[in-house]
């Protein structure tokens, strides 16, 4: 089972319930059965300061990523922490779902790139 937390610290309304369906989504479909998951829903001050202190960018962004484990291999009977994604949805409105997907993505070791926006689209559904 995916252990999934959401935190909704954004001032707005978010489905919860959707993000937590598709993150489950997108890691059974990345072959990850267990392991804990964070969700954090965040206003643009916030995503703006972790981007500064964790990138040294200063500036609002959509999604951030704080992997843990990943895919590496842990002792048995270890759970997987896979870390945390920390979405505005000021910065993207409606659409907070792709930048979700990149964030989970980046949680598994993906790195920008083709392979990347090819996993994106299928996992969205979408096509080429």
């Amino acid at each position: 089972m995916i252990d999934v937390e959401v935190d909704n610290r954004s001032g707005v309304a978010v489905d919860a319930a959707a993000a937590v369906a598709l993150a489950r989504r997108v890691l059974a479909e990345e072959g990850i059965e267990q392991a804990e998951l964070g969700i954090a829903f965040v206003g643009p001050d916030e995503i703006r300061a972790l981007k500064a202190e964790h990138l040294g960018v200063d500036e609002a962004t959509d999604v951030l990523s704080f992997p843990i484990d990943g895919r590496d291999e842990l002792p048995e009977g270890v759970p997987r922490a896979l870390g945390d994604v920390v979405v505005c949805p000021q910065v993207v409105g409606d659409e907070w779902r792709w930048p979700l997907v990149h964030g989970l993505l980046h949680l598994l070791g993906y790195g920008h790139g083709r392979e990347m926006e090819s996993r994106e689209r299928a996992l969205l559904g979408m096509t080429a």
